[in-house]
């Protein structure tokens, strides 16, 4: 009987994980373990039902089928790999996604190709090919040494493009070695050079100060790209949620002197930007976020303002509100199911952006894909990488085209 029972968890485990990754939770108690419970699920769905069969064989063969819990067990198991199929059928149209997406924007696929072997490891290894220097300092503030590391592919090539790199947390938790590490790599090895960078965290700052820490990461990296071969007339940005927000807010706040305090006057433009799952209001406007986003979140611990007093500077830090028809191209990724970023406000930036901007939008919406999609491998993340790197060389190429073109 013991075995039986033990059948019996495996089957409510698998099909209350295939359930949440379906319709993941939204109650902010449950928001965060859903939200991480339905990214592995869909994340690695082939390797789950792979694990979960050689565990339930194993069983079967210990007489778990000899009680009726094991039968149970064993329907509930069934069920949650039939669940598992939607899944698969909807994350393995994130191919077709990413090409609808390109081909509207008139880009073709270019660089290599994230290796299967890769998607079916998941654990993103940084390989032989690509070095990683670490803990460079570009930031003295307030007592803070602010920090980044570098990546690159282990040739001597010179003049590659540059991409630098903002993770998330809700401005108040991550760091630079934790978030967008396969996209990270996968730029190292496709020959540009990729920065991370820290930023100070609330509640010990409070927004703006963690832009004007980005922006001064970006002005080190401009000042400083050409040290390990990049060249800083080209510097693409991107970030995952809280990233993505500051990393939208750079690309919409070229070289305002508000948010570069102590280096006014420095290059903070951007060639291109790339927020993946970002936040692009924190007004909660929409209604899609829980309901203490902003009373638990914003108003206490990032903005320490009250939006009723202050909206002024909620509008300051939500990119929905900071459009403008001279702002840089974007190719934003999302998922449809993200719960800490809801589609909605992506889809209403995206479109915002399309009405309002003289430059290319190309937006990428993967259907199933959860928030920190891109956490490990998988097929999604692997798609979404080589779909915003296409875009980041063609435009890295038309940069070079017109260089070149210009009269010397």
């Amino acid at each position: 009987m013991f075995v039986a029972i033990l059948l019996l968890l495996l089957g409510l485990w698998s099909a209350s994980a295939t359930i949440n990754a379906l319709r993941p939770f939204r109650q902010t108690a449950l928001l965060f373990p859903s939200m991480f419970w339905s990214w592995f699920v869909i994340g690695v769905p082939s390797q789950l039902v792979l694990f979960q069969a050689i565990v339930a064989a194993f069983l079967i063969w210990a007489g778990a089928l000899e009680h009726p819990f094991g039968w149970i067990g064993i329907a509930l198991l069934i069920s949650a790999w039939l669940g598992t199929i939607v899944l698969l059928s909807r994350t393995r149209s994130s191919g077709h996604v990413v090409d609808a997406a390109l081909a509207k924007a008139d880009v073709t696929r270019s660089g290599p190709s994230v290796p299967v072997w890769r998607v079916l490891l998941a654990v993103p290894f940084r390989g032989w090919t690509v070095k990683k220097i670490r803990n460079v300092p570009f930031r003295r503030v307030a007592g803070h040494v602010v920090k980044l590391d570098i990546y690159r592919d282990k040739t001597d090539r010179e003049n590659r493009p540059v991409f630098m790199y903002i993770h998330g947390g809700g401005w108040v938790m991550g760091d630079k070695r934790e978030q967008g590490i396969p996209l990270l790599h996968h730029m190292a090895r496709s020959g540009w050079l990729c920065f991370t960078v820290n930023y100070r965290l609330s509640p010990g700052v409070a927004l703006p100060d963690q832009l004007a820490d980005v922006k001064a990461g970006l002005a080190w990296i401009r000042e400083h790209a050409g040290e390990y071969g990049g060249d800083p007339s080209f510097v693409a940005v991107s970030g995952g949620s809280a990233g993505g927000n500051l990393a939208a807010l750079v690309g919409l706040t070229e070289n305002d002197p508000r948010y570069q305090p102590g280096f006014e006057d420095a290059d903070t433009s951007v060639q291109i930007t790339a927020p993946t799952y970002g936040i692009y209001d924190v007004t909660n406007r929409m209604g899609v976020q829980t309901a203490r986003f902003v009373p638990m979140l914003m108003e206490p611990l990032v903005i320490k303002a009250f939006l009723a007093d202050e909206p002024e500077k909620f509008a300051e830090m939500s990119p929905l509100d900071r459009i403008h028809p001279d702002v840089p191209p974007f190719v934003i990724a999302q998922g449809d199911r993200d719960s800490l970023a809801p589609v909605v406000e992506a889809r209403a930036f995206v479109e915002q952006l399309e009405n309002t901007s003289q430059e290319r939008v190309v937006y990428m919406e993967f259907p199933g894909a959860q928030h920190i999609f891109d956490l490990g491998y998988s097929y999604q993340s692997a798609q979404m990488i080589e779909g915003v790197l296409a875009v980041l060389n063609d435009e890295y190429e038309t940069a070079r085209s017109q260089s070149d073109s210009k009269p010397q």
